[in-house]
């Protein structure tokens, strides 16, 4: 059963984040669309800003992860830097970052554009962005308050340092207007899989959440993505690699297999030829029969396109592989937008999490339930233990930070030595 609040209730993510929270979960993870798309007649968005809905969900849950998506393509690094940095302190260090270069045409003009920025050009930007949002975080010593009540001194003001960055796209004085956090920076998370995303993934991301419709293609990337950490001087282990799995539980495989129908039956083809123009930046796909199958030469050449260039690759890659018609295609993008769709029983899934995590295909998963809250239900109280008695999942949580849950380290200040790091 899907929840009956709305989605601009902050009841409906309360209650998931508490539901994630009891079975344990490292994090929750809310995306973002910064345009009302053409398909909103049919489909639902999370509308609310994602980064005041973590605000909320900071003082209504106690250890879970709170990771939120903002666009380094239509946001200022030192207003973001604040935001990110006020969550970790409000949530006692579970805030996370996933950062995104917006490739929508319609966000553009929201934004004061006529069209997308170039795959290029977005990544360029987002490398600058990246070092003045790190910068400004490590702004202030972790030993700079004081707060001496009795003598009036707040903080050591010779350990708060002014960035002074001049770049191409920013400049920005500094320091940071609020003490670092207590994870010295939030957890950054990052989603590109095209040969640029995977490069700055490399070099920035603490976790990456990645798409794949069949294990061999994450084995390759996870192998990929390992050895381009380590070639930019990064320990392995810390660049998580996070494949999305969106599971249909169920008693039995058939009754599974009826709701994942049931949920594929119910999407509207022409809504999804909507999506997947979009995905392609626009193409028009309004020629092409419903039922006769497709062929990589139906679509633009990935290389070629200039939005979400890492989904084009997985969904050419799949029509090669299956040779779909576009409605078949259309059917398993509906939910899951080209992750890892499974239908089946709790032990088949436990299954199939072990069978990844121990032959390199990922170091955890996304979890992307296709109905909430009964699918993340199922999971917690039918999976979970599963995957507890296998010795895969831990029993409580042991730390209190997200970098904690992630066995993440905590970054060094480029300006000041972290002490607590080096304990």
């Amino acid at each position: 059963m899907a929840s009956p609040l709305a989605m601009t209730d902050i009841r409906y993510f309360q209650q998931l984040a508490q539901r994630a929270e009891a079975g344990l979960f490292d994090s929750i993870f809310l995306a973002d669309t910064l345009a009302v798309w053409d398909d909103v007649e049919r489909a639902a968005r999370t509308w609310l800003e994602p980064l005041t809905v973590l605000g909320a969900l900071a003082v209504s849950t106690q250890r879970i992860g709170l990771i939120a998506t903002a666009s380094t393509t239509y946001s200022e690094p030192f207003n973001l830097a604040r935001q990110f940095a006020s969550l970790d302190h409000m949530s006692g260090g579970r805030a996370g970052w996933n950062i995104v270069t917006t490739w929508s045409v319609p966000a553009a003009k929201n934004f004061g554009g006529e069209g997308q920025q170039s795959h290029d050009d977005r990544y360029t930007r987002a490398e600058e962005y990246l070092r003045v949002a790190k910068d400004l975080w490590d702004s202030w010593a972790d030993d700079v308050l004081v707060d001496d009540r009795d003598s009036g001194q707040y903080a050591h003001a010779d350990r708060i340092l002014p960035i002074d960055h001049k770049g191409d796209y920013y400049q920005v004085a500094g320091p940071l207007n609020i003490p670092r956090g207590p994870q010295g920076r939030p957890v950054l998370v990052q989603a590109g899989s095209s040969t640029t995303g995977r490069r700055f993934a490399a070099r920035h991301a603490e976790a990456v959440f990645t798409a794949h419709m069949e294990k061999a293609t994450a084995q390759a990337f996870y192998k990929d993505l390992k050895a381009l950490v380590v070639e930019e001087g990064r320990a392995a282990d810390q660049a998580l690699i996070l494949p999305g799995l969106s599971p249909v539980i169920a008693g039995t495989e058939e009754e599974a297999q009826r709701i994942a129908q049931e949920l594929n039956d119910l999407a509207d083809p022409e809504i999804g030829r909507k999506r997947l123009s979009g995905r392609f930046g626009g193409h028009d796909f309004s020629h092409l029969p419903l039922d006769t199958p497709l062929t990589p030469g139906d679509f633009p050449d990935p290389s070629t396109v200039q939005a979400a260039r890492s989904r084009t690759e997985v969904i050419v890659g799949l029509v090669r592989r299956e040779g779909l018609t576009l409605r078949q295609l259309l059917s398993k993008l509906a939910g899951a937008r080209g992750h890892f769709v499974f239908a089946g029983t709790p032990e088949q899934l436990a299954d199939l999490i072990e069978d990844w995590f121990t032959d390199g295909a990922s170091d955890g998963f996304n979890l992307m339930p296709p109905i909430l809250p009964a699918m993340l239900d199922a999971f917690v109280d039918e999976v979970v233990p599963i995957l507890q008695r296998r010795g895969l999942f831990r029993t409580e949580y042991e730390g209190e930070t997200l970098r904690d849950h992630f066995g993440l380290t905590r970054p060094e200040s480029r300006f000041w030595p972290d002490q607590r790091a080096a304990e």
